[in-house]
């Protein structure tokens, strides 16, 4: 801990120095969080979102004050000896932590305003889960001891189970998707948990402080690594650990999806560059070809996984992996240069990585925010039973048309600034030494651009399918749009997209300031010159320029076609007469191109039913088609597990017979064969 850090109290709650700002700030959150949730609990049933959105509002606002002021330099520690036996707990805030503390908040505030206008059945237990699950993502990044990480992220997980079975009564799915996700975030829980108790093991403490200046023996370092890997990579819904992610993400109200894909994901993240780059100090090359490896399979499958799905909310879930794969080839690549010595550019990797990470989140939770409002209005997401939305629901399809340019990084996206980053880092780092830097940095840019062009062609279709043309449903046309309040926190997502698209010049110090490598660039209000490699960009000349040339077009048209006499006529439509929503292009149908050229990763499942009347076969009453695009690595790797289990649990059916003795017995053996393996080892 820097010698600057203040101390404030220790074993009780007494503060020996005046708090600055971000304790502050961080004190007010936590308060705020905990006691909205009391009072949601004992308030009346109309007032629970009120309650519950206004304090996770105010609880979000104050994290990024929090986080705002851990990247301006100041810091914090706290720690209670008596809170946890042999532990306690410990906090320290830095600007690495700061950074995610102040994203989870703004996140959070967002999500606490669309939920005052959001009607949710649930009960006053879920919501209030809904600040305190605010408050335990706050903590995480501030945890500063192994037993605190643990209980901040075990807390953090219950809330967010609990919020994810908010509408279990309403729909069955509900509750499979709860048991994934319990299920994969415990099993990552446990790979934590076994890699830090190493890690603490070895090095006689478990506080930060002394597993940073610990030495780590190689084996060690990479079992720790590993372990943690696992355990980070499943929160952040890394491919194959991702099979909870379209599952839960669709199933949560949406301004909680908007909480797990846009914050709670990113903490995945943080798990990953504090334990590798931070408490490792760094590792071997092996350790990042493994998180580049990781990263570019996630990208890519999950981009194809969203580009064939026609259900909006699962299709935002895999696009979450595909946007988490990409964090971690910069990431990946980071750690890679690092190793090879080339610290400037892992620093411009890695500050490509956690601008990506902010991006992300801005534009995830105009996306989940707006697909709420959609399921709001029209109570479906399938896009094939959608359409016509722009003239029913005009606000909503703006904002969802935002946050599609947003992530499909194109200029003036937002994600377009951190994959030019990305790109820089990946392009520039070709000439450097090793064979395996040098196979895997061109790997790795074609996995960046291959993610790209299928994020077009995923939120084109999105866009397109679901908002544009003509309503393919009475639910569609009939679709009503969302209540202001709603509106005003999609339209405040749409401001820092549009923010972060045309001005990342703004949090591009402050990601520099949390990166372990320092700033890769210097920021002026208009300019990003790379100070690692050659390379200068300003995204709001290239948004100005394309405006511009949007008015000029569009004039240049109108004044060559103003003197032409208009003339209302039918389309033509090769005499079949007017044209009906049946003939439009679905979401299925959109997506059957690339589905063709991809047939082998994705290996749909088709299905015809060709049904005949009773009186005879000859003539046909009705063709059902079907086609069904499955997760095939869940399928080929989940499948088979879930079946040796199941065939586990009736083979040991003979273990319990209700015999006390024979449970004792075993309890008897089982202790014996753990002293020996205490004395052996």
């Amino acid at each position: 801990m820097p010698a600057a850090t203040r101390r404030y109290c220790r074993g009780s709650a007494k503060a020996d120095r005046p708090l600055n700002t971000a304790a502050i700030a961080l004190c007010a959150s936590v308060v705020v969080g905990a006691l909205s949730a009391a009072l949601t609990l004992i308030s009346p049933r109309q007032a629970r979102p009120v309650v519950a959105g206004g304090g996770t509002m105010i609880t979000g606002s104050a994290a990024v004050i929090t986080g705002a002021a851990a990247l301006a330099g100041q810091s914090f520690s706290v720690t209670w000896d008596m809170v946890l036996p042999l532990a306690g707990i410990a906090f320290a805030l830095d600007p690495m932590g700061g950074l995610f503390v102040c994203v989870t908040g703004a996140v959070a505030a967002v999500a606490g305003l669309y939920a005052i206008g959001y009607s949710s059945p649930s009960g006053g237990v879920i919501h209030a889960a809904l600040p305190l699950f605010v408050v335990t993502m706050v903590l995480v990044p501030i945890a500063s001891s192994v037993s605190t990480l643990l209980l901040c992220w075990e807390l953090m997980a219950l809330t967010s189970l609990l919020l994810v079975l908010a509408e279990h009564q309403q729909r069955t799915e509900v509750r499979s998707a709860a048991l994934w996700y319990a299920a994969m975030t415990h099993m990552g829980f446990v790979a934590i948990l076994i890699g830090l108790l190493i890690f603490a093991a070895t090095a006689g403490g478990e506080s930060f402080a002394m597993l940073r200046t610990h030495n780590v023996e190689p084996f060690a370092g990479g079992l720790i690594f590993t372990m943690t890997l696992v355990g980070f990579a499943s929160k952040a819904g890394i491919v194959p650990l991702h099979a909870w992610l379209p599952r839960a993400h669709p199933e949560a109200p949406s301004h909680v999806s908007a909480l797990m894909s846009a914050a709670m994901v990113s903490l995945g993240v943080y798990g990953l560059v504090r334990i590798g780059f931070d408490l490792l100090s760094g590792g071997p090359a092996w350790w990042w070809l493994l998180v580049l490896a990781l990263g570019a399979v996630s990208a890519i499958y999950g981009i194809l996984q969203a580009a064939m799905d026609a259900d909006m909310k699962r299709l935002l879930g895999n696009s979450t992996s595909e946007n988490m794969g990409l964090v971690l080839i910069g990431i990946g690549a980071a750690g890679l240069f690092a190793s090879a010595g080339h610290h400037r550019l892992a620093g411009l990797a890695l500050a490509a990585a956690l601008l990506h990470v902010v991006n992300h989140a801005a534009f995830k939770t105009l996306l989940f925010l707006a697909a709420g409002s959609v399921l709001r209005g029209t109570a479906t997401r399938d896009l094939d039973a959608l359409g016509g939305l722009r003239t029913t629901m005009p606000a909503t399809s703006a904002f969802f048309g935002l946050g599609a340019l947003a992530a499909s990084a194109l200029p003036p996206g937002t994600a377009f600034v951190s994959e030019w980053l990305l790109l820089q880092a990946l392009i520039h780092g070709l000439p450097t030494s090793g064979i395996a830097t040098a196979v895997a940095m061109p790997l790795a840019v074609a996995a960046v651009a291959l993610t790209a062009g299928l994020a077009v062609a995923t939120f084109v279709k999105a866009f397109g399918v679901g908002f544009l043309a003509r309503p393919r449903s009475s639910a569609a046309a009939n679709a009503s749009e969302s209540p202001p309040v709603m509106q005003v926190a999609m339209g405040l997502a749409g401001i820092a997209c549009v923010v972060l698209a045309l001005m990342p010049t703004v949090v591009l110090p402050a990601v520099g300031a949390a990166s372990t490598y320092g700033t890769p660039a210097e920021a002026s209000m208009v300019n990003i010159d790379l100070t690692a490699v050659t390379g200068s960009l300003s995204p709001l000349f290239i948004g100005v320029a394309l405006v511009l040339g949007a008015v000029v077009v569009i004039g240049a048209l109108r004044a060559v076609t103003t003197h032409r006499v208009r003339r209302a006529a039918r389309l033509w439509d090769c005499g079949a007469g007017p044209l009906s929503s049946r003939m439009e292009y679905t979401a299925t149908s959109f997506a059957e191109p690339l589905q063709r050229v991809f047939d082998n990763v994705v290996q749909p499942e088709t299905d015809i039913d060709v049904s005949h009347y009773d009186e005879t076969s000859y003539l046909v009453r009705a063709v059902e088609y079907r086609r069904r695009v499955p997760d095939r690595i869940e399928r080929r790797l989940y499948g088979p597990a879930l079946a040796a289990l199941r065939r586990a649990g009736r083979a040991s059916q003979w273990l319990a017979t209700g015999s006390v003795h024979r449970y004792l017995g075993f309890g008897f053996i089982t202790l014996c064969v753990a002293l020996a393996l205490l004395v052996i080892l």
